[in-house]
């Protein structure tokens, strides 16, 4: 919720008595306030988030940049991508853990502080193991993102509209994403691609402490304790989708982490400023794919089997968009065809976060996305170095097929709670 319960922090006015004796304007001693559900604080949340994702995404947008200053293999490049999501994943459980204690406000202030921290030791690296351990604290400061702003569209989302606030919201990855490309593409075709980070490390600075001054949020259950991994494994559809979760986080971080690679190096052979504009433009349609997906969820009957039919079809169309990546032999037709696949790979997570949420209690929904968000970073973990590795050896086309099997796999996960 918003401060004092209208969205904007109250200022001014005289306070009057109401007929029940208490006083307007001020909180009712001994009594949680209920939340205030309007599309202002959507937009809020989804504004702390796009500025966590451009810290964040800032990294991926940079791969290429990184490979050349650091003289790095398409494997080494993966390793990097790695050691941002290996903080992100071993910070996941105590995020939430944090969340549902605690509540949302405390971890967001501390998550977009600590990314700016870590952007300005991205930038000042002097070595490549220097900058695999400022890429695990960044990964790790961003761990308290998806447990916190899930929370927070629940306190927040209009009535009826769960699915399309969630997917609102994740516009801000996508969204941020798009800005990293176009500041560390332009920073970086000026000659340092560091100063991009720093610009990020000052606007995460900026926002946090404007969320700070105008966002409350829901206090939590005031006990902190691990996760009950056991009762939420026993949800039926849960273990389905962490599954699932594995298969899209291979698909979505391979494609985020080497497209402006794959764009520069293979015989696509696009320029540096083209191949950031695509990865800019993918991130646009990655946004109307997440309003889409959303919006269509929202006008199904049921919660968490609507947002899985959805996400099947979402997950069985990032299969055909990799197939048209790997088929694209020229700038523009990779372009177009990144665009597409953009559609899909990146317009699933608010979908599959809403489908999610829907299984669970929502005073567990920190700890069943902590586990969903680290299910999708283990295929983050994984698929990038050996993405990378058959590049080298044998060549991108056989990459993009096997994630191609890979999304399939995913809609196959998924099925089950569809059919619920």
């Amino acid at each position: 919720m918003l401060r004092k319960g209208s969205g904007i922090r109250h200022t001014g006015g005289p306070a009057r008595a109401n007929p029940s004796g208490h006083i307007e304007g001020e909180r009712t001693p001994h009594r949680e306030r209920l939340p205030v559900r309007e599309w202002r604080g959507v937009g809020m949340v989804g504004g702390w988030q796009l500025t966590a994702s451009l810290c964040f995404y800032a990294v991926f947008a940079s791969t290429g940049f990184i490979r050349e200053g650091f003289g790095l293999s398409g494997f080494l490049t993966g390793i990097a991508v790695t050691a941002v999501m290996l903080g992100y994943t071993v910070a996941l459980a105590g995020a939430g853990a944090a969340v549902d204690a605690y509540g949302e406000r405390p971890a967001m202030l501390a998550g977009l502080t600590l990314l700016g921290v870590g952007m300005v030791a991205v930038a000042v690296a002097p070595t490549y193991p220097w900058l695999l351990a400022a890429l695990v604290f960044v990964g790790m400061a961003y761990a308290t993102a998806m447990p916190a702003t899930n929370r927070a569209v629940l306190v927040v989302a209009p009535e009826g509209r769960r699915n399309i606030a969630m997917n609102v919201k994740q516009v801000g990855v996508t969204a941020g994403s798009g800005l990293s490309a176009l500041l560390v593409t332009t920073a970086g075709t000026n000659g340092d691609w560091r100063t991009g980070f720093l610009v990020a490390a000052a606007v995460a600075g900026v926002v946090a402490l404007a969320f700070g001054w105008d966002y409350e949020g829901r206090p939590g259950s005031g006990v902190l304790s691990f996760p009950d991994v056991h009762g939420l494994l026993d949800v039926d559809g849960y273990r389905g989708l962490l599954l699932a979760g594995v298969f899209l986080g291979a698909a979505v971080f391979t494609t985020t982490g080497y497209l402006v690679v794959y764009m520069q190096d293979s015989t696509v052979a696009a320029a540096a400023g083209f191949a950031g504009a695509t990865f800019a433009g993918v991130q646009v349609t990655g946004s109307v794919g997440r309003l889409a997906g959303g919006a269509i969820a929202d006008r199904l009957p049921g919660q968490a089997d609507a947002s899985a039919l959805v996400l099947v079809a979402q997950a069985v169309l990032t299969g055909v968009g990799f197939v048209a990546v790997a088929l694209a032999g020229a700038p523009v037709s990779a372009a177009v065809a990144f665009l597409a696949l953009g559609l899909f790979v990146l317009g699933f997570p608010g979908v599959y976060y809403a489908c999610l949420t829907g299984l669970v209690p929502d005073d567990e929904v920190g700890a069943a996305t902590a586990g969903g968000q680290a299910a999708i970073n283990v295929g983050g973990l994984l698929a990038p170095p050996a993405f990378g590795y058959l590049a080298d050896a044998i060549g991108y086309a056989v990459g993009w097929y096997a994630l191609a099997v890979v999304a399939l796999l995913a809609a196959l996960s998924v099925l089950p709670v569809a059919k619920s």
